[in-house]
């Protein structure tokens, strides 16, 4: 493990991982809108890591620290299955703009939080 590492670096390295690949998925969606039976890709990120969470918390022997559960979190990319148009396309281009903007925000977020994590360090360093 690595002394410099703490568990909010760690998480704030799987956000960005979670939310570049959300942001590329997006993007995928968007480029693909008039593509006929194309499936809108959805990212999640979430969801598991609060089920991992709170399995590693009830469980009366926990296999994994809140350390081994970042470590283990990953997201998932699925196909989104429900469908509306007639060409059997599943992108919503208003709701994934829309998607687009707020996924910006949460990098725009994570960025500035390393950033100042990595200020911070350096300040401490410098004296």
């Amino acid at each position: 493990m690595n002394f410099l590492s703490s568990n909010s670096d760690l998480m704030m390295e799987k956000a960005m991982n979670f939310l570049w690949t959300k942001q590329a998925a997006i993007l995928d969606n968007i480029a693909n809108a008039e593509t006929p039976n194309y499936r809108a890709k959805v990212v999640t990120f979430e969801e598991s890591l609060k089920e991992k969470l709170e399995a590693a918390q009830n469980a009366a022997k926990p296999k994994h620290s809140v350390r081994g559960v970042l470590e283990n979190a990953d997201y998932f990319v699925q196909e989104q299955m429900e469908v509306t148009r007639m060409d059997d396309n599943g992108v919503n281009v208003t709701e994934q703009s829309a998607e687009m903007i707020r996924n910006a925000y949460q990098l725009q977020y994570v960025m500035s939080s390393i950033s100042s994590d990595l200020t911070r360090l350096q300040k401490a360093i410098s004296g």
